[in-house]
């Protein structure tokens, strides 16, 4: 559907990407049919042309079973309305039709239906009895892809916990019958086998979350591990390239894949070449538009490490026409998870697939942005420049003195901090040091019992080269 506020060029980039995320679970399209409407609050969301038309694809009648069922879908839909709509008119099968767009019939029919919004449970039951297939909708194709592509305890926690929250209200009734047996000598009316599954259900989410915070524990504790080391969190819409920079800044061997959603883990590696004081890249999940509510909650630990960076790098395709469009989804997002605060620098990826005058004309209407191609060398030494840049404006420079007896001391100075110099005095080594405050912080903390003395370089003397 087309909604009013909707542009043409919205409308069919949205459309593009939910092609590539049926294709991501393994669909093939076989056509696209779409139609304005005012809203999606129908019993059938579609007008009754353009159900009619959807119906011709799929085999099936064109209309739902019987006029009974439509009033008990009216009903169901006035339940299932956002609170605060209780007193308004839900709308109709019959609504009129808008303008209704299709290609040329499929030569074979479609099994399965995706619809690009969020369908309430009657309106895909309307939908399955109209057209004779399984019907999706764009939250129901974006939680299968996660499912498929979970790898670790935590995601795989994370997206079943929002699989089942998906789930819950979409259980088909079963009109109260199928009792299961009642209480002590079987009196009582028992619950419904709707009921039982739907507290199973509960239950089950009841242990995830439980799982799901032991886990983040772990999470924080490795987080607070690293609290002395600088992180560059890269953040952007899925398939923008981060894993493949996260490979090119880090030589690790993440998965890329030319797929959405192909990445859901965090991982975090060391820059390479590694520099002094050493930098972090993690790599996040990546966003997309209407991600569903329970998927951005469940994947709250994951997007901390976006919160808790010095740095974001936030990632485009810029060879993408709606790449900024993409990018506002971004920066909504960051700002729900309160990682919008972090200074970031926007990276035009894929500048390959520009022209020299597309590309000229982004870096006008971004004159902060670093254009790149993540297989080119130069751009990607361009780009640990900028990095090294960014926080070399904020190193703090001290003087650090260990007495000889400060157990691996001089190791850590050398593995975190850039030495500038280092004298060897009688009573200790005294080093002079650039690092962040944190990392200063951290020392005081692991150092201060065994005589560690830290001060500021006198003032007006040159820096130690």
């Amino acid at each position: 559907m087309q909604f009013p506020d909707v542009s043409d060029e919205d409308h069919r980039g949205s459309l593009d990407e939910l092609e590539r995320l049926a294709s991501t679970l393994g669909y093939r399209c076989v056509g696209r049919l779409s139609q304005r409407r005012a809203s999606s609050r129908g019993a059938t969301v579609l007008g009754e042309g353009a159900l009619k038309t959807l119906a011709g694809w799929t085999g099936g009648a064109g209309v739902v079973k019987s006029r009974a069922f439509r009033k008990k879908t009216k009903a169901a839909l006035k339940n299932e309305a956002p609170e605060g709509d209780e007193s308004e008119e839900m709308e109709e099968a019959d609504e009129p039709d808008g303008g209704i767009s299709a290609g040329v019939p499929p030569v074979e029919k479609a099994e399965v239906v995706i619809f690009d919004c969020e369908l309430t449970p009657s309106q895909l039951r309307n939908l399955e009895s109209a057209t004779g297939a399984t019907v999706l909708d764009r939250t129901g194709v974006v939680i299968g892809i996660f499912n498929r592509h979970a790898k670790t305890r935590e995601a795989k926690i994370q997206v079943e916990l929002a699989s089942l929250a998906y789930l819950s209200p979409r259980l088909r009734e079963t009109g109260g019958q199928d009792r299961q047996g009642g209480g002590i000598g079987a009196k009582g009316a028992g619950e419904t086998s709707l009921e039982l599954d739907r507290r199973k259900i509960r239950d089950r989410m009841k242990e995830l979350r439980a799982e799901l915070e032991a886990v983040r524990g772990e999470q924080a504790t490795r987080r607070s591990r690293r609290s002395n080391e600088t992180t560059v969190a890269l953040v952007g819409y899925t398939n923008a390239g981060k894993s493949s920079l996260m490979r090119a800044l880090t030589g690790s061997e993440v998965l890329v894949a030319d797929q959405l959603f192909a990445t859901l883990d965090t991982t975090v590696r060391p820059m390479k070449p590694e520099t002094r004081p050493r930098l972090l890249i993690s790599d996040t999940v990546g966003f997309i538009k209407q991600l569903p509510h329970d998927l951005v909650a469940s994947f709250r630990s994951t997007l901390d490490e976006a919160a808790g960076a010095a740095l974001q790098l936030l990632l485009v395709d810029a060879a993408d026409p709606a790449f900024r469009a993409q990018l506002a989804v971004v920066q909504t997002v960051l700002e729900e998870v309160g990682a919008g605060g972090i200074p970031r620098i926007l990276v035009l990826n894929k500048r390959d697939l520009l022209s020299p005058i597309d590309l000229a004309l982004l870096q006008r209407e971004f004159p902060g942005a670093i254009a790149i191609c993540t297989r080119d060398a130069g751009d990607l030494a361009l780009l640990r420049d900028k990095i090294t840049e960014f926080f070399a404006r904020n190193f703090l420079e001290r003087e650090l003195f260990a007495p000889y007896g400060a157990a691996g001391f001089i190791g850590e100075v050398h593995g975190q901090f850039k030495v500038l110099s280092e004298n060897y005095e009688e009573a200790g080594v005294r080093f002079r040091v650039q690092g962040t405050e944190a990392m200063f912080e951290w020392f005081r903390r692991k150092f201060s019992e065994m005589g560690m003395e830290e001060k500021a370089p006198p003032e007006g003397e040159p820096p130690a080269l």
